[in-house]
């Protein structure tokens, strides 16, 4: 089975990552493939390059856990009218807007909203995780 994933809460202040990169490690033992992370609203920020994971958490560093996923060449998409409403935004968009400097991490890619509903086309189920 393939799923589509969408995250909407930003890193450490809500669950919605770790219980997104549980369900995708339960997906991948059991066989099932993961068309697309979606990250929208406040989730946008899992791709903000240059976070410090807080010492409660060391062991769960998100970005790290993020890398992992993106190594098995699945999709993270940043939605790219949330991501520059937060200031997440890739060299193209820091060049548009005339920004200091892009700050999205390198694992993550900025797309519009019309692959969401791409990933949700392809996928056979559709997942969320709020914030």
């Amino acid at each position: 089975m393939k799923y589509a994933l969408a995250v909407h809460g930003a890193p450490y202040s809500s669950n919605a990552a770790e219980h997104a990169l549980s369900f995708i490690e339960a997906l991948q033992a059991c066989g099932h493939d993961i068309e697309r992370v979606f990250f929208f609203h406040e989730g946008v920020y899992q791709g903000l390059n240059g976070q410090v994971t807080p010492q409660s958490l060391h062991d769960n560093a998100l970005q790290a856990r993020w890398a992992a996923v993106a190594a098995q060449g699945i999709e993270l998409a940043v939605c790219i009218a949330s991501g520059i409403k937060r200031g997440v935004v890739d060299s193209a968009e820091q060049e548009r807007y005339d920004l200091p400097a892009a700050t999205l991490h390198t694992d993550f890619t900025l797309v519009g909203l019309g692959q969401l509903i791409a990933a949700i086309d392809n996928a056979d189920r559709y997942v969320e995780f709020p914030a």
